[in-house]
């Protein structure tokens, strides 16, 4: 739904940076720093040290004279430093929240470990080494095996540790070769790599995405560190878990934090990979949550379906005009007068929607609608009733905050209060039972209020009037900034235009449950409302959950997919969402996508184009648009239709291979679209592309993104790549090249990678269509050679059981591996809990192997050690030779054909073998 807060003007945001980049004290004036007193170790295994300020100043409040200092090396791979006040508990992240190990508790023999004298120089773990200087204090992070220094707070650059009730700095160095992704979430128009001297700040802020380089809906104060040492490629990954208000200053050697509350409490984890980084990432924070097979499917949204019967026809209109769809979602428009679980008897009388919901739930479709935080403040409102009877509000002084969003006056629900945790799950369960919905999609929980500070409901007046967009402030408000909390001394550059921290929100002096500010509470809203929306869905319906969210913090992809908020329909928004996505699955939240064709304002028939090339290919592929925009569903334009059903005919035929992303992700949280780099990490060409992607290991995707292109300029990394829309033509580079590809309008280039086994399916207009259909096996050797290896991997379940594992008697495992050599082609598969995929029937009906050399048909047959030719039913055997879109690097190289063997029935849930003889002499 549309964001109150509008794009910022040029020139504003121009005054905004240069305001918050030009430093009013240096860090120096602000902190004189601290020096280390003492260390010892403490029972858990880690180190305790204290550390005392050298010089206290006033600027910014006043340094607190005694820290504590906890290191230690949680696994192998993940060692986490924590600073906090000696004397006293200071806000964290709740451990409820995101459960994690917990340092000591505070002020506990002090005196005692006071005494202890430094005499350790180094905390040493198996790959990350910890150091430290006592006077003044600094401390770095080096990786044992290459001596590479990860961080270090010591430098002449840039000035000491700063620790006080409302201003934390810390700053490191950093190689200007390093490479850096992350600390989102924000539009980065430059692309995944952050950009020295661009502002990065964490905030939730119901900024709409088409501001760049803002602090958006979400915070992740995380970043990956690549580097190249020598021709290898090292991978890291520093997190700052704090959920205060943030402003990140990267100036290409060094990193400087300026946080406003909370601890210092770093996790390095070593990686040294990209992948390794993620896995060990997840493995702290929640490996992603699983979904259901149906939400790989495409997703169809509009903000203004005024009744049932303009959503009936949008089914229908897709499926007559042949283009997949799975999911159809309500914004608002199902609500009486946008309360949230309810329904508009009207537009959506209630057994119209059953029946409606009755018919597609048998073709295998869903249906997923909207809910935001805010309850609107209306006495004869049950929802509101029973919040207030349970005391479920965030209070100011005493009582409900009152905010307004779409129903007007509203309170929001304290999502950290475990009482409000089960009146949630009690209006999900009393909502259910009025529409079987199939998922939720939780909005606006940044959180996002259409006025600031203090407000009361005017007498004599409506509010909202139901004139206008609904978005404007019609509550009599004032001003809050009579506290240090509504007005801190250190102002972040919210929003762009260093805004107050309590501006179209919460009052940050707000309180939540057990005294917690919403000062220091407010960038987990969405994250805890998401939390508690699972909990709710989960316990009523049995099944997997699906979630939609718009805010997240550290942690949320445990339970949510999201999706990049307002975006525009624009070149620039379109390119912008495939670096947003990129950076979610370093995030941990793999299920992201963005509003195709974008949801405001219309796109152009062409751009629409581009964007269903691009979309169908996002790990969550849904059109949405703003009630103000005209109709843009992918059937409103010939051309388009035509692109979705090329691009998501692709889309459908690749579930399998995607479903089985999903389930590595949930595992050892392994992003579905990855930049090239995760592939190609001693690749550096690729760091900073943005403008193509990977799904998976191996799948790259080169969209056009620029108006009136027909071809596209795209980078291979070396190997062998074959186009998906025609095998027989190939790329093929030793060192790598830019390639320009031709993409007319209805055309996408995507390319899969050597040494690739591909399941794929015959596709269908459902998800559920498409998952009966026999499978095929796509196999990529580098082309021509003599001998090569690939492998490829399949994961099948009950996709709608809550838990995403083997062992439960409905799921099924297959590795697939290949071979060449010695003239003969060989195929296995290695099948775990076979039982599930053989009760549902799977096939593989074809195998087609690219690359092999050579111009000859395959010969000699045999399958599980059968000739063919024993067979009962006929296979068909043929062989392509293989085209190159651009010409060999070495001339005399062989050609290569591809061979397909069809009419197979190897069964997916059973052990099979298979090989041939190639007709050609492999002597050179």
């Amino acid at each position: 739904m549309a964001s109150p807060k509008t794009v910022i003007s040029s020139l504003t945001l121009l005054v905004a940076l240069i305001f918050c980049f030009s430093p009013i004290h240096s860090s120096n004036t602000i902190g004189k720093g601290y020096r280390l007193i003492s260390v010892e170790e403490s029972p858990d295994g880690g180190f305790i040290g204290y550390l005392q300020v050298k010089q206290k100043t006033n600027i910014y409040g006043s340094d607190i004279t005694t820290l504590r200092l906890f290191v230690k090396h949680e696994t192998d791979n993940r060692l986490r430093v924590h600073i906090t006040d000696a004397e006293k508990q200071r806000w964290e992240v709740p451990y409820n929240l995101l459960p994690r190990e917990q340092p000591p508790t505070v002020g506990k023999s002090i005196g005692k470990s006071r005494n202890s004298p430094v005499t350790v120089q180094e905390i040493s773990g198996s790959e990350l080494i910890f150091s430290f200087t006592k006077d003044p204090f600094s401390f770095a992070v080096k990786r044992r095996s290459n001596g590479q220094t990860l961080f270090n707070t010591s430098s002449d650059s840039f000035g000491q540790m700063v620790f006080k009730d409302q201003y934390l700095e810390i700053s490191t160095s950093l190689p200007k070769d390093a490479s850096l992704y992350g600390l989102g979430e924000n539009s980065q128009a430059k692309g995944i790599k952050l950009v020295p001297n661009e502002p990065y700040t964490l905030y939730t802020e119901d900024v709409s995405a088409i501001n760049l380089n803002t602090d958006l809906y979400g915070s992740h104060p995380v970043y990956m560190d690549l580097r190249n040492v020598g021709g290898k490629a090292y991978a890291h990954a520093v997190l700052l878990l704090n959920s205060n208000g943030m402003d990140v200053f990267y100036r290409g050697t060094s990193l400087t934090y300026k946080v406003i509350g909370g601890v210092l409490d770093f996790y390095f984890v070593a990686g040294p990979s990209p992948l390794d980084v993620v896995d060990q990432y997840t493995s702290l924070i929640g490996r992603p949550a699983p979904m259901p097979y149906w939400s790989l499917g495409f997703h169809q949204c509009r903000w203004g379906y005024h009744n049932l019967s303009v959503v009936e026809d949008v089914v229908d209109s897709y499926k007559k005009a042949k283009i997949p769809l799975d999911v159809i979602w309500n914004d608002d428009d199902h609500m009486d007068a946008h309360k949230d679980f309810t329904l508009n008897n009207i537009s959506y009388p209630r057994a119209k929607l059953l029946k409606f919901l009755d018919r597609i739930h048998k073709m295998g479709m869903k249906y997923i609608v909207i809910n935001d935080p805010g309850i609107g403040v209306n006495a004869s409102y049950g929802v509101y009733q029973r919040a207030m009877a349970n005391d479920v509000f965030i209070k100011y002084e005493g009582k409900p905050f009152l905010a307004q969003v779409w129903p007007g006056p509203v309170y929001f629900p304290d999502f950290l209060n475990p009482k409000t945790v089960a009146w949630w799950g009690d209006e999900i369960r009393r909502f259910h039972e009025l529409v079987p919905v199939d998922g939720l999609w939780i909005d606006m929980n940044e959180v996002s209020n259409f006025c600031s500070g203090l407000c009361t409901i005017p007498k004599g007046k409506q509010c909202p009037s139901g004139e206008g967009p609904g978005w404007i402030c019609c509550l009599d408000c004032k001003n809050i900034t009579k506290t240090r909390w509504d007005d801190p001394p250190y102002k972040i550059n919210a929003t762009g235009v260093t805004a107050p921290v309590g501006f179209k929100t919460i009052a940050t002096s707000a309180l939540h449950y057990n005294g917690v500010r919403e000062y220091d509470a407010h960038s987990l809203y969405g994250f805890s409302e998401t939390i508690a929306t699972h909990k709710g869905l989960q316990s009523i319906q049995g099944k997997r959950p699906f979630i939609l969210s718009r805010s997240t913090f550290v942690g949320s992809g445990r339970y949510a997919a999201h999706w990049t908020g307002d975006n525009q329909g624009t070149w620039q928004s379109l390119r912008v969402s495939i670096s947003t996505m990129l950076n979610f699955g370093i995030f941990g939240v793999p299920m992201v996508g963005s509003d195709i064709c974008g949801f405001y304002p219309q796109p152009t028939e062409e751009l629409c184009n581009r964007w269903i090339e691009v979309g169908a290919f996002y790990p969550f592929s849904r059109d949405h648009a703003n009630y103000y925009s005209p109709r843009q569903e992918l059937y409103q334009w010939d051309t388009v239709a035509k692109s979705a059903r090329n691009a998501l005919g692709m889309r459908y035929k690749l579930l399998p291979y995607l479903y089985t992303l999903s389930y590595e992700a949930h595992m050892t949280g392994a992003p579905m679209a990855r930049p090239l780099f995760f592939s190609f990490p001693e690749y550096t060409k690729c760091y900073g592309l943005s403008t193509q992607f990977l799904l998976g290991s191996s799948l790259m995707i080169s969209p056009v993104l620029k108006k009136g292109r027909t071809q596209v300029k795209a980078l291979f990394p070396p190997g062998s790549w074959y186009h998906m829309f025609d095998m027989t033509q190939a790329v093929v580079t030793k060192t790598g090249k830019r390639v320009a590809l031709p993409a007319p309008l209805n055309f996408v280039n995507v390319h899969l990678y050597q040494n690739t086994i591909l399941p794929m399916q015959q596709g269908g207009l459902i998800s559920k269509e498409a998952r009966t259909t026999p499978f095929s096996l796509v196999i990529t050797f580098p082309m021509g050679a003599t001998e090569g290896y690939a492998t490829g991997k399949l994961y099948l379940d009950e996709d709608e059981l809550p838990e995403m594992k083997l062992g439960n008697g409905q799921s099924t495992y297959v590795d697939f591996y290949a071979s060449v050599g010695n003239g003969t082609v060989k195929m296995w598969s290695q099948v775990k809990e076979g039982k599930f995929a053989l009760s549902k029937g799977w096939v593989i009906e074809k195998v087609s192997v690219l690359g092999l050399k050579g111009a000859g048909p395959a010969s000699e047959i045999e399958i599980n050690g059968s000739s063919i030719s024993n067979e009962a039913k006929k296979i068909e055997v043929s062989s392509k030779e293989h085209t190159y879109v651009v010409e060999l690097e070495e001339e005399g190289e062989n050609k290569s054909v591809m061979v397909e063997v069809k009419g197979l029935e190897m069964m997916v849930g059973k052990d099979f073998n298979m090989s041939w003889k190639m007709g050609i002499n492999y002597a050179n």
